[in-house]
């Protein structure tokens, strides 16, 4: 009986070593699991996992299960949750002001400049300065350019005025919506809905993933087809977790995100599609392809939130990301 007892003992405690040699990464993000940056966490699940061979363990909290808009940061900071992948506007709040390039109105013209700037030396350049914040950037996810949406139509600036607008925090989404005479209202992207359906407020901006995920098509009747910025997000990870981990691991979740990087950005225009003719057979949406005249018209009114900011995100980026927009213009 002893003997036994002993034995038994001695299972359990092998059994706990070897569970506690699997290190358990929690991966936390806001939107649903069908939008692109959902697939893509599921598939960097699926890779971490098998590349590792076990070694690791990627539980998903999508939806804002664990954290909140506003709490996620600092949760990633205190290594309470080891991997975000926050839109790229929540930078700017950890002093890095920089990231607000990316809420610039209109400064992409299409996403073979997008990529260019992400994956040259000033997309790699920001991501190096989140060390600073104790946080390591592993790769940027796309998810594709914003549209306008309201209860009313919006064709002309002179639509957007007295309007209540939800925005991120971004001091640059404030300054766009003020220049176009609406009022912006920082919401959670996870109380976007109920606020949209208590008159809150009165509209919104995103891309047709999010539109529709979010179900914003039942209390929004008009979608104004405007691309006029940019939503993306930066997956980030705790800097004391990563550099703890073995190195040869570090190298394996570092192929899988990767991998997993290249699925989103194929699979972010495909299901902006899909949503797009989801959102038009639900027939509660009237969609607004804008015009290139009104778009140009409504990017002139938004202009001069570039001249605004040109010091505070910084000349070198602004003009950095000109020039690479006229280089692809130009076939370069």
């Amino acid at each position: 009986m002893r003997f036994a007892l002993l034995l038994l003992a001695c299972l359990s405690t092998l059994g706990s070593a070897a569970a506690n040699d699997t290190i358990l990464i929690k991966f936390s993000h806001v939107v649903a699991p069908d939008t692109p940056k959902g697939r893509a966490a599921e598939k960097f699940k699926e890779l971490a996992e098998k590349m590792s061979a076990g070694r690791v363990k990627v539980q998903l909290y999508p939806n804002g299960q664990l954290y909140k808009d506003r709490e996620e940061m600092a949760a990633l900071q205190r290594n309470a949750v080891q991997i975000l992948a926050p839109s790229l506007s929540k930078f700017g709040a950890l002093g890095l002001r920089q990231f607000e390039l990316f809420d610039l109105p209109y400064i992409f013209p299409n996403d073979k400049v997008l990529y260019r700037v992400m994956d040259g030396e000033i997309g790699q350049g920001l991501l190096r300065q989140l060390n600073s914040k104790g946080i390591v950037g592993l790769a940027y996810w796309d998810n594709g350019f914003k549209h306008f949406s309201a209860n009313r139509p919006l064709r002309t600036p002179a639509d957007f005025k007295g309007l209540r607008m939800r925005i991120q925090a971004s001091k640059v989404l404030e300054a766009q919506m003020k220049s176009l005479g609406a009022v912006p209202k920082v919401i959670a992207f996870s109380e976007v809905y109920s606020a949209l359906q208590q008159q809150v407020i009165d509209g919104a901006e995103n891309p047709e993933s999010n539109f529709r995920t979010q179900r914003m098509h039942e209390v929004q009747k008009h979608l104004t087809l405007s691309q006029h910025g940019y939503v993306g997000y930066a997956v980030i990870v705790n800097k004391t977790f990563w550099e703890g981990l073995p190195t040869d691991l570090r190298a394996q979740l570092s192929t899988a995100m990767q991998l997993a990087t290249a699925y989103e950005r194929q699979i972010a225009d495909e299901e902006n599609r899909r949503a797009l003719e989801e959102v038009r057979a639900a027939h509660t949406t009237e969609i607004y392809v804008l015009p290139l005249a009104d778009r140009e018209i409504l990017r002139k009114q938004m202009l001069p939130v570039h001249r605004e900011f040109l010091d505070i995100i910084g000349k070198d980026l602004i003009y950095g990301t000109y020039r690479i927009a006229a280089e692809v213009a130009a076939g370069k």
